[in-house]
């Protein structure tokens, strides 16, 4: 009777029929895109004010408590364009935070590089430090499409495996392969981003030989559009649509909230700065590393709705304090706020005319007196106004508008880089060039986008790239484009102020660094130009006019 007892049990007679042995495993994936450092909570029209480091934290700890089998990660640019509470201290505000906030892992994007190789490697290195030597925990960079990387970085890997609740995940990092016009030359070393549909399918390979079961890519490009049935197009798209077997891919660049299915893979993105996180869950068969079930949720982290993660508080203070004096000092005012956003409501301000474009052009063109100024989009990251409703730990003070205070700290929070105006003397034909430019991926957004002073211009976002300017005038006393037509041949000649970024090439401009005439610091001018001319009130102006199928919509 033992004997028998012993076989039945062996056997499994007698157990319930519905049993599982491998039950599936729930893993569970927190991720933000393009955070830059916003380590304050974001204002947000008819929201409140959102994310934030400690805010994040705090969200998180109760996701994981939910499920502690989670990872979490970004896509790069989670410092750089930063706001002057990390940019000022060389971003170690940022990484230190991420330590504290659980991120695993990260890769890089084009503003990783804004400082330069010689500062991605000391955060880098402050990223992995030991446990106990910085706050938090350490977290790893990957890059799997990088040639020359490990000649000119250390403590950076194609991809990292993580086990998680028994399931082996690797998750292999991508970078946007344009990086190296996004910012100032020379700034990769020697570093060249090579295509990343191959590198990511051969980091896979390795990942999967290396035992991975679940098979993660972070990169960081983005959704840059929707077509008119609504399918979502852009470098994100292109990259799920030619790699495989990939479990999830993260997205990150552009701005844009997406999900979808591509090749039987999660694809997905969020809105920048912490506007949005995800929170992807899915459901893996322990024996073969199958995925059983996926879904996301977009959570909008509305910091009226947590306690705020006291320690990262506490580790931002002496920063914070150290800056409140400097940058609360209000500078100037205006009669109107001056967003970021432009006046088709994109909320960078790549598409159209914004009123922090006139201003910053303004200044520049003031400064110098010369006859046109431009800059591009991309540099202008912030509102020049503070916002009407007061956010605790700003550097804004509470008031009533109108006026609209302008502080120092958001003059620098504007033009976080550092950049330089320089002055040159160009021809009409050459003028054209630049226009040309900068609207050549319209109707896409793209940080190229220029913003102008001293002319107006209307382009014709049908006709082919180099084809598409079809006007430009002076703009007349007052600012109105009513003046004279701007002979665009090289027989003429004029004075032109842009950034140093442009003028060494970035964003693709043409390089004429060594004609150039270096000067102040555009926040410098800037701030000179809004005390000089206080309160000032910018109005937008038809600088820049689109014409043909596929414009904008103004609002």
């Amino acid at each position: 009777m033992a004997a028998a007892a012993s076989l039945i049990l062996l056997l499994g007679f007698g157990a319930p029929a519905d049993a599982e042995p491998n039950p599936p495993v729930e893993l569970q994936f927190l991720n933000v895109s393009d955070w830059h450092a916003q380590l304050d909570p974001l204002p947000v029209t008819g929201v409140g004010d959102v994310g934030g480091a400690a805010v994040l934290s705090a969200y998180w700890k109760a996701d994981r408590a939910a499920n502690p089998n989670t990872l979490t990660l970004t896509a790069g640019d989670a410092f750089g364009a930063s706001p002057p509470l990390a940019s000022f201290f060389d971003e170690v505000p940022a990484v230190q935070a991420m330590r504290m906030m659980g991120f695993d892992v990260d890769t890089f994007g084009n503003h990783n590089f804004d400082r330069g190789i010689d500062h991605l490697q000391q955060m880098i290195d402050l990223a992995g430090a030991p446990t106990g030597t910085q706050p938090g925990e350490p977290f790893q960079y990957v890059s799997a499409n990088l040639r020359n990387r490990d000649d000119n970085l250390t403590g950076v890997k194609d991809f990292e495996i993580f086990e998680i609740g028994g399931v082996k995940v690797g998750v292999i990092g991508i970078t946007n392969p344009e990086a190296p016009e996004l910012v100032f030359p020379g700034n990769f070393g020697t570093i060249e981003p090579t295509n990343p549909v191959p590198a990511a399918n051969k980091a896979r390979v390795q990942a999967m030989k290396a035992g991975a079961q679940v098979l993660v890519a972070i990169t960081h490009m983005g959704v840059t559009g929707f077509d008119q049935d609504g399918n979502a197009f852009g470098p994100l798209i292109d990259f799920a649509e030619n790699v495989g077997g990939f479990d999830i891919i993260f997205g990150d660049h552009t701005n844009v909230e997406f999900s979808g299915t591509i090749n039987d893979t999660l694809v997905l993105e969020n809105r920048s700065k912490g506007r949005t996180y995800a929170k992807v869950q899915i459901s893996v068969d322990p024996r073969n590393g199958r995925v059983l079930d996926r879904s996301v949720e977009f959570v909008t982290p509305l910091a009226s709705a947590v306690i705020p993660d006291p320690d990262i508080q506490a580790m931002l203070q002496p920063y914070r304090a150290q800056l409140t004096p400097i940058l609360s000092e209000v500078v100037g005012q205006s009669t109107v706020p001056i967003p970021r956003s432009d006046s088709c409501g994109r909320v960078d301000g790549r598409l159209c005319e914004s009123l922090v474009g006139d201003v910053v052009t303004d200044a520049m063109r003031t400064a110098y007196d010369t006859d046109f100024a431009i800059t591009n989009s991309g540099g202008l990251r912030d509102a020049l106004t503070c916002p009407a409703a007061d956010t605790p730990n700003d550097f804004c003070p509470p008031f009533t508008p109108p006026p609209f205070p302008i502080t120092r700290g958001q003059v620098i929070a504007v033009l976080p880089f550092g950049n330089i105006v320089t002055t040159l003397t160009i021809d009409g034909a050459e003028l054209k060039t630049y226009l040309e430019h900068g609207v050549s991926a319209m109707p896409g957004a793209n940080g190229r986008f220029a913003q102008v002073s001293g002319l107006c211009f209307t382009y014709d976002v049908s006709a082919p790239v180099g084809s598409r300017v079809t006007q430009v005038v002076r703009q007349a006393e007052g600012g109105s484009c009513t003046g004279p037509p701007v002979d665009l041949t090289s027989a003429s000649s004029y004075s032109l102020a842009i950034n140093d970024f442009m003028a060494a090439g970035g964003d693709g401009y043409p390089n004429v660094f060594s004609r150039i005439v270096t000067r102040a610091t555009m926040d410098q001018e800037l701030e000179n130009y809004v005390a000089a001319s206080t309160p000032i009130s910018p109005s937008i102006q038809g600088r820049i006019v689109c014409t043909g199928v596929g414009c904008p919509t103004p609002l």
